[in-house]
């Protein structure tokens, strides 16, 4: 195994109000991310980052993650284009969780099947039981056609 990138917390004072960032992986070397744009406001993406995409993002300032259905790390647009440039990099109270303000580039869509968010559908509440739901589009159709940018086969 190599050398971890990130220091460990030394106490819970250090990691909830200190100056060191040491990140909270959990057991299987992940953190969370979330990138929002930085103009909007707007969730685009939750994803997962290992030790290696993390510090791959703050060195380059360009969203690395890491593909658990994959097992490999991805650079976000390497096959689409719609790469993302950080802005800003926060971490929570208790360092395990990554929020990056970003800059959506090419198409301007974060999402693998072609909408500008991959939170493109609600999820009604107060309204119906759970297995009677149906989900809401919150976006009434996707910025490009997956099959084009990703070069997929037309069925």
């Amino acid at each position: 195994m190599s050398t971890p990138v990130f220091a460990r917390p030394r106490d819970k004072h250090e990691l909830e109000t200190g100056t060191s960032f040491t990140p909270a992986f959990d057991d299987r070397g992940l953190i969370p991310a979330i990138a929002t744009d930085v103009q909007t406001g707007d969730v685009l993406m939750m994803a997962w980052m290992n030790e290696q995409a993390l510090a791959l993002s703050i060195e380059t300032g360009v969203a690395h993650y890491w593909s658990r259905s994959r097992n490999k790390l991805w650079k976000k647009g390497e096959s689409s284009g719609n790469t993302q440039t950080i802005i800003e990099l926060l971490t929570d109270c208790d360092q395990d969780t990554i929020w990056m303000k970003v800059r959506q580039n090419g198409l301007a869509a974060a999402c693998h099947v072609g909408y500008k968010s991959c939170f493109y559908r609600a999820v009604p509440t107060g309204k119906t039981a759970p297995e009677n739901l149906s989900l809401e589009f919150r976006e009434k159709a996707p910025v490009f056609d997956p099959d084009e940018v990703y070069n997929k086969k037309q069925s």
